[in-house]
């Protein structure tokens, strides 16, 4: 009895000292509390506090209400709340923190342009503890527009960390959360135009996840995904061609494709344009091609995947002048890894369908058709500018094929 009253006193010593403390003696009892109790329990905090750890989680609540858009030890009273909330079987402390509107304030400090990137990463990890209680939790965060707040973090952030953390939280909101996993998977279609080649990479590594969740593909999709294949960073590129080859599935399918083979084509007034993206401080300072000639390489390379993983798509190619527009990109001078992808891709449709191979070697004449055939990899090293002008002039046009495909 006389050990429990002395435990009592101490505690209400301890939040007499907070309650009168500067911000000093408060940060100094932050401290001690972080390296005292970190990976307790519910029922060990409570002991820690002779039953009255409630009454200094209310403080600690209250104190970062007050003090978050300052910064005063943000990060100390993440920790200590991150201590309350993780906590095995201390559910009581996470229905407390809710009831004074604690998730409000996390979703506020992930929007602040202040805060440091280590104190966002610590508001994520408290958000996921809230997430991980359960599907009513998982809607508490999105009903507070916390998707937007989770991906517009991801989108701002200069931290991989914090990023990973943010595409963490919006996969978890998305799984076991059918009233809003397709608010989840809007949220990272918006991602994808983002400058921020990190979070584009993210955003289409997490939709080949959340597509499997949703099912069906929003056509919205579409537009943003086929520019991604513009990016300087071979790891956006990457992600973006495997999110391509999951759509290949769903009723998108028709679109993607003829986006694909418009792309092998750029439009001449986005020649004219400096893109926003050239300004990419992360890409290497070195003469780069337009994005457009990327994308149109990317193309060429994507178009090549799917023709050899799928017969029936290869067809469709064909029949939206995929041919026609691949012998545009070989004669491309201007970029030669466009006339390079180009070149691979035709070399195999030619080699496959013998009615590719009639009309290409119509439209190239002999001498470039044997070269073309020699070695299509190097063509490109190998042609002139009057064989170039051939390509990209060629009038090739394979209409209703079915039966001559085959």
């Amino acid at each position: 009895m006389a050990k429990a009253q002395t435990a009592i006193s101490n505690v209400m010593a301890m939040l007499r000292e907070w309650d009168k403390g500067s911000t000093s003696t408060r940060a100094q009892i932050l401290s001690d509390f972080i390296k005292s109790s970190q990976n307790k329990t519910g029922p060990e905090l409570e002991a820690d506090f002779a039953q009255a750890a409630s009454l200094f989680l209310a403080r600690l609540t209250a104190w970062i209400r007050l003090t978050y858009m300052v910064g005063t030890c943000l990060s100390q009273q993440l920790q200590a709340l991150s201590i309350f909330l993780s906590a095995s079987s201390g559910h009581k402390f996470l229905a407390e923190f809710l009831d004074v509107g604690g998730v409000l304030t996390i979703l506020e400090i992930l929007s602040l342009k202040q805060a440091k990137e280590e104190d966002k990463a610590q508001a994520l990890y408290l958000l996921m503890c809230i997430a991980n209680s359960g599907r009513k939790y998982k809607e508490l965060i999105c009903e507070s527009y916390g998707i937007r707040a989770v991906a517009e973090c991801l989108a701002r952030s200069k931290s991989e960390e914090t990023q990973e953390c943010a595409r963490n939280m919006l996969q978890t909101l998305a799984q076991g959360n059918p009233k809003f996993e397709s608010q989840v998977y809007k949220g990272l279609i918006a991602l994808l135009p983002s400058s921020s080649p990190k979070a584009q990479q993210m955003a289409a590594q997490t939709l080949r996840i959340v597509q499997k969740i949703v099912r069906q593909a929003n056509p919205n999709i579409v537009e943003p995904l086929v520019d991604l294949l513009k990016s300087y960073h071979l790891e956006v590129q990457f992600e973006a061609i495997e999110l391509i080859k999951d759509l290949m599935s769903h009723d998108v399918q028709e679109q993607l494709l003829s986006s694909l083979v418009s792309a092998l084509v750029p439009v001449k007034d986005k020649l004219l344009k400096r893109p926003e993206i050239l300004d990419d401080p992360t890409a290497p300072e070195l003469k780069r091609p337009l994005p457009v000639f990327v994308q149109q390489a990317a193309a060429g390379k994507v178009i090549g995947v799917l023709v050899r993983e799928m017969r029936e798509i290869a067809q469709k190619l064909i029949q939206k002048r995929c041919v026609h527009n691949l012998m545009i990109a070989m004669g491309n001078e201007d970029h030669a890894d466009s006339q390079r992808q180009a070149s691979i891709t035709l070399e195999y449709l030619s080699s496959t369908f013998p009615i590719v191979d009639e009309n290409i070697r119509e439209a190239m004449g002999d001498a470039l058709y044997q070269l073309f055939m020699a070695n299509p990899e190097m063509l490109y090293m190998n042609m002139n500018a009057v064989q170039a002008d051939v390509l990209r002039s060629n009038k090739v046009n394979i209409p209703g094929l079915v039966e001559g495909l085959e």
